[in-house]
């Protein structure tokens, strides 16, 4: 059976350790990013993103989190991995995949997808449906 979780999360540091200018405006970076997790997913993470920044600006990042806590109350450990992009012509996509296999704990089995939104004032919140098997 599929469930819905959702909530809010803070970024807690962020950490940009590796840029790589390119000609054109172009930039590759790489960085560290640090989260605290509320709602149905409690707890907090570690992402590592490789991003490309245009002239224009952000276009695109790749990453894999690690989340630690509990989600819906089952406490263990599973791994994200993301993919977003935007551009000045259309909003911001930013999804995330439960890595299969990656679930511990509690949470052994999970499987899933979700979203993340940021609204105009910075904030983030995310959805995520998932099973666990």
């Amino acid at each position: 059976m599929t469930e819905k979780a959702s909530g809010t999360f803070d970024i807690t540091a962020w950490d940009e350790y590796a840029t790589d200018e390119r000609p054109g405006g172009l930039s590759l970076g790489r960085v560290r990013v640090s989260k605290t997790f509320h709602g149905d997913l409690t707890g907090t993470s570690e992402t590592e993103l490789q991003t490309v920044v245009t002239s224009a600006g952000p276009a695109a990042y790749v990453g894999v989190e690690l989340f630690e806590g509990t989600l819906h109350g089952r406490k263990g450990t599973f791994v994200l991995q993301h993919g977003a992009g935007g551009d000045e012509t259309g909003g911001p996509w930013l999804r995330w995949e439960i890595v299969p296999s990656s679930g511990t704990g509690e949470l052994t089995g999970l499987r899933g997808q979700g979203n993340i939104v940021v609204a105009e004032d910075g904030s983030h919140s995310y959805t995520l449906d998932h099973e666990l098997s």
